[in-house]
């Protein structure tokens, strides 16, 4: 049975290819689009699915979408009785339920002459959420979490998880959600685009949480676990908010009314400095987020007594609060899959989907690695047509056969503090680059962060990078053992080790952690064990591979951000460039220099 699983009409649009409930391949569409978080048809990441997997469109059995706009519609006609709505939002639901609608229609278009003979099903938001975390999981039982924004017209979903069925016990809906008070306070802090919630984690540990009391007047804590919100400082709940999806990055108004500002002064403007009232604010939101999101786990841990939980939902990807779940409830196994946020809802709707057909589990996510790969002959290519502006450059070109010699190198180089980037393998699922799309760099060296942000990320300066370590390893460095291979959590790291790693410990101690298995990624794995022969750390900084765009996902892409940044060396496969110190692409450099990192909070 083939199963093509699709999250569309929303951010991170996604698809993914199940052979018999099996994944065969998974991609994000903003990695072929080439904008951030890309929202509508993913067009581009179904073919790719079907190439990976030697298919046509007219060999698909289902075609699983994470919405089902027919869900908890007598809740929605309740809510609509009790609160109308205004006209254009009606309208504009409407016009977003008319394209899901669509779906057929938009196979014709995106793969014309090809027959679709697959029949189409919808799967509620949230338990397609649930499906992701738990039906990948290694868990025979567990409980299952989904919080996030809306979808389908509730916020949260919760219940437990059994071999492959998910009963779900309970939910928080529509107007109410831990996702638009996060959203919303990131907008009131100056970060307007979709997805800037990543930001406000890593200035909270520069703040102190002055402001609970007024975070607890907006987000109140309900029995059984549940969460509300005090609707006077939002607008989503009684009037239109501009949304944009189609063909680009999701754009969202604002979210919160101006009753905000009147409790917490005035908004920061995106171009304005960030005050110590920023970052309190910033300190208090994280800190009140992760009071309902543990009173909610806590409630379940005592009503289910199981220890093992699955989480998914765009809340899942708050990596801070993951790594505070063992310490701070009973739960001891933590699973958050590499795409926990709303690409992963092309994930949960297929399992979904194989499990209402009966389809027996047989498959744990154990790596990311499911985007396109590139051969020998596609990475020599790729570097022949752009020999010209290597040569400009001043750029060594090389070729080393064995891994384990091509490991050696490329640890010698970042033991020398090179900035090098990393293109092996098939490209990560999810938002983070785990070591196959990565740019590398020494955790010892204070000075990296800022060097690093001014060769190539351009980053606020106040966001932490992360390390990747030996998962032998772990339990030395940091004061947590779990294995955290999607990097979706956040440890602290021994006190007396944090001195050796300077550039993976943020300000307040902790690391957002990348565990390596040999058995998981054995190129990656070698390349930090010749780290640790070399200098006695077993890790390495891992940061995407990109400068203010996607990850890459072509050896083109790579080597046009190796161009056009000042990046020391880049390994592409097996071939090896290495820059003449100082030299860029002529074309970027007046353009580099212009473009200065942000001072520090």
């Amino acid at each position: 049975m083939i199963i093509l699983g699709l999250n569309a009409f929303h951010g991170d649009s996604s698809a993914c290819l199940l052979r018999d409930g099996r994944l065969v391949a998974a991609a994000e569409e903003e990695r072929f689009r080439r904008v951030k978080h890309w929202a509508g048809f993913p067009s581009s990441a179904i073919l790719y699915c079907l190439d990976e997997a030697r298919l046509s469109l007219c060999d698909i059995d289902h075609v699983a979408l994470n919405q089902d706009g027919g869900a908890h519609r007598l809740r929605r006609l309740s809510h609509l009785l009790r609160h109308p709505p205004a006209i254009a939002l009606l309208r504009e639901r409407r016009q977003n339920r008319k394209a899901r609608e669509n779906l057929p229609e938009l196979f014709a278009k995106a793969f014309p002459g090809q027959a679709l003979r697959a029949c189409f099903h919808k799967v509620e938001h949230h338990l397609a959420h649930l499906s992701s975390a738990f039906h990948v999981s290694p868990f025979a039982e567990a409980v299952v979490v989904s919080v996030d924004g809306f979808g389908d017209f509730a916020s949260a979903a919760w219940g437990v998880g059994r071999g492959n069925k998910i009963e779900i016990s309970g939910q928080v809906y529509f107007p109410h959600s831990l996702g638009i008070f996060y959203q919303a306070l990131t907008q009131y802090l100056g970060f307007p685009n979709y997805g800037d919630e990543y930001k406000v984690m890593g200035l909270a540990p520069y703040g102190s949480p002055k402001h609970r009391e007024a975070m607890a007047r907006i987000v109140r804590l309900e029995e059984e676990g549940r969460f509300s919100l005090d609707l006077a400082y939002f607008r989503h709940q009684r009037e239109p908010i501009a949304f944009s999806w189609e063909e680009g990055s999701p754009f969202f108004a604002d979210l919160f009314s101006p009753a905000l500002e009147e409790l917490l002064g005035p908004r920061r403007r995106p171009e304005e400095p960030l005050l110590e009232r920023h970052r309190d604010i910033a300190r208090s939101l994280q800190a009140r987020y992760e009071e309902a999101f543990f009173h909610l786990l806590e409630t379940l841990q005592k009503r289910f007594a199981l220890t093992d939980i699955a989480l998914a939902g765009g809340c899942a990807m708050n990596s801070v609060a993951n790594g505070k779940i063992r310490r701070v409830t009973p739960f001891r196994r933590v699973f958050v899959q590499a795409g926990a946020g709303d690409a992963g809802g092309a994930l949960g709707a297929a399992f979904a989907l194989w499990h209402r057909q009966g389809g027996a589990r047989s498959f744990v996510m154990e790596h990311a690695f499911w985007g396109p790969q590139f051969g020998g002959d596609e990475l020599r290519a790729a570097v022949a047509a752009k020999r010209g502006e290597i040569d400009a450059c001043g750029c060594s070109v090389g070729e080393i056969g064995e891994d384990e010699p091509l490991c050696r190198l490329a640890a010698q180089k970042i033991a020398e503090g090179k900035v090098v980037g990393w293109f092996q393998g098939r490209m990560e699922w999810g938002p983070r680059a785990l070591g196959n799309r990565s740019i590398l760099c020494d955790p010892r060296r204070g000075d990296m962060k800022s060097l690093l942000n001014a060769k190539i990320k351009r980053r606020e300066s106040f966001r932490p990078f992360a390390p990747s370590v030996l998962e032998e390893e772990v339990a030395e460095w940091f004061e947590e053992e779990d294995a955290v291979p999607f990097m979706m959590q956040v440890f602290q790291i021994r006190e007396e080790q944090r001195a050796k790693i300077p550039a993976v410990a943020h300000v307040d101690g902790s690391g957002r952690l990348q565990t390596v298995s040999r058995r998981a990624n054995p190129l990656y794995y070698r390349l930090i064990e010749a780290f640790r022969d070399l200098t006695g750390v077993p890790m390495v900084l891992n940061t995407s591979f990109n400068e203010n765009e996607p990850v890459v996902c072509r050896p083109e892409e790579a080597l046009d951000c190796f161009l056009r940044t000042r990046m020391d060396a880049l390994f592409l496969g097996n071939m090896v460039l290495t820059r003449e110190e100082g030299k860029v692409a002529p074309k970027s450099g007046a353009a580099l220099r212009s473009l200065a990192p942000q001072t520090a909070p």
